[in-house]
């Protein structure tokens, strides 16, 4: 099965299209690396909770929307080695991310159902 990077972030809604081109950037060069997808979703539905949600994980602002986004990997070790090279990748060397990055959650998932 596939492996999943996964994450939560808050993004100013003023920042949308910046945020748009970022990620259609990131895209690229995450698929030249081997991922056989990226999708980025800007949240329209996303409830409060009482205990937990996601505008509480991210610490959402008033002015921010929740943006969930995935990147699907053939394995992990194509994963692993991939995000060496992006990192190391010369178009993102002055990357500014137009997200605060200290409110991002993510993280590596094994793909279990595929349905």
């Amino acid at each position: 099965m596939n492996y999943i990077d996964g994450a939560v972030l808050a993004v100013r809604n003023a920042d949308r299209d910046a945020y748009c081109e970022h990620a259609t950037r990131m895209a690229a060069v995450l698929r030249e690396h081997g991922a056989l997808s990226v999708v980025d979703c800007w949240g329209e539905d996303v409830p409060e909770g009482k205990l937990t949600s996601f505008s509480m994980a991210v610490k959402r602002e008033p002015d921010e929307s929740v943006v969930f986004s995935w990147i699907t990997w053939p394995s992990r070790a194509v994963r692993d080695e991939a995000w060496k090279k992006v990192m190391e990748d010369p178009r993102l060397k002055d990357e500014k991310p137009p997200f605060d990055g200290k409110r991002l959650i993510y993280g590596g998932f094994q793909q279990i159902v595929d349905a």
